[in-house]
């Protein structure tokens, strides 16, 4: 697997704290799997190494002030960021963490990070006081948000003299994880896999100004066709309504009805993978009146609405290889799950509890349940950011392993 690291660009970032000590062996550790190593040493960085001995493992010079005046024309803010395939932070401080939560750029570290357009991988290094604290929590959930990547931390002995999660991965499991990253992106990228997700709720109107729908918002199928675009996976989202921007290095098709959204599934297919997020209307009326009606002569018959997971999941041609079904209960949630994805005949289904508000429809937060082969993973509350980058890394190892 080291050949994924060959020729690769690496930004790497040291902030400061006695874990920066290891950044040395970090860079001797890459350098030999042939990756170009460039360093920016932040200032608190400098009293824990040097830059003579940075530059005399990674063989570049080191960057360490953002108005370097023999620098100032090349902006090195911008160039480092395009030059590089990844940026590597390691250590990185509880301070430099609540800095680019917030979205400052008050030195060469954090400006690059806020210009660049590459993948940010984060290793904490602090107390575990520190890393536990709820403020330190809050920042690290905001910047797996932003989609930056955290390595760590592990538990054990700090030069503190206490006990507990906040140590500094060794550069060895840091190598490995970078490795493991380059690999599976290349993997994916060789498989050529397509993905289709549905997100968001549909409406099915009584008459031009009535219609039948609930509260879903998109923001988890939308989070989950973000992550699977980012792995590499060239991925079609078909969204009922919604005010969410359109992912980046998505394709979207925004729909209203469960009839469109079931006509533009069939359409994209066939495709590998199939997330079927979307909160479909289970229900529509058995016609649609052209002229608004009037109070007193409403009186509404419903029919079913076509069931888009079970389209997909019983289908003899063009059946997408792994299909995943989302069920939203507001009781008995696993049962009820678990009988879902017997009867759809899909591959997977999560489950999440809609009737809590704090992870339900039109919450940044969710927590699921993923069923499969007779098992179930568990994701604890968490930003459905972080629950989709979890979905999506699931179904990418099931292509890979």
């Amino acid at each position: 697997m080291n050949k994924f690291l060959n020729k690769k660009k690496i930004i790497l970032i040291i902030g400061g704290g006695i874990a920066a000590y290891k950044s040395l062996d970090l860079i001797r550790l890459l350098k030999k799997y042939q990756c170009e190593i460039k360093v920016v040493l932040t200032e608190s960085g400098k009293k824990f190494v040097t830059p003579l001995s940075i530059a005399s493992l990674s063989k570049n010079k080191v960057y360490q002030n953002i108005f370097d005046s023999n620098q100032e024309a090349e902006m090195d803010h911008i160039t480092l960021s395009r030059w590089c395939d990844i940026i590597l932070f390691a250590p990185i401080t509880a301070n430099s963490i609540a800095k680019l939560a917030s979205g400052k750029a008050d030195d060469l570290a954090s400006t690059l990070i806020l210009a660049s357009n590459k993948q940010v991988m984060l290793v904490p290094a602090m107390n575990v006081r520190m890393w536990l604290h709820k403020s330190t929590q809050s920042n690290v959930n905001k910047l797996r948000d932003f989609g930056y990547l955290s390595i760590g931390p592990a538990s054990g002995e700090m030069a503190c003299g206490e006990y507990g999660e906040g140590r500094m991965l060794s550069p060895e499991e840091i190598c490995e994880y970078v490795k493991n990253y380059f690999f599976e992106r290349n993997v994916v990228k060789n498989k050529n896999l397509t993905a289709l997700v549905t997100a968001g709720p549909t409406k099915e109107y009584i008459d031009p100004v009535r219609f039948i729908t609930n509260n879903s918002s998109g923001k988890q199928g939308y989070e989950i066709a973000n992550s699977l675009a980012k792995f590499g996976v060239k991925t079609t989202l078909i969204s009922g309504p919604s005010i969410l921007k359109k992912p980046e290095n998505v394709d979207i098709i925004r729909v209203e009805t469960a009839k469109q959204m079931y006509e533009e599934t069939a359409k994209v297919l066939p495709v590998d993978i199939a997330v079927c997020v979307a909160a479909v209307t289970d229900f529509k009326p058995d016609r649609y009146e052209d002229k608004k009606i009037k109070k007193k002569n409403i009186n509404i018959n419903l029919n079913r609405n076509i069931d888009i997971l079970d389209f997909l999941s019983k289908r003899n041609f063009q059946r997408p290889k792994l299909v995943v079904g989302f069920a939203a209960e507001t009781n008995n949630v696993l049962k009820f799950a678990k009988e879902k994805k017997i009867r759809k005949y899909c591959d997977w289904i999560v489950a999440n509890d809609v009737s809590n508000p704090e992870i339900g429809f039109d919450s940044d937060y969710n927590a699921v349940s993923i069923i499969y082969d007779n098992k179930v993973e568990k994701i604890e509350r968490n930003l459905k950011s972080f629950i989709a980058n979890k979905i999506a890394k699931k179904i990418i190892n099931h292509f890979i392993y």
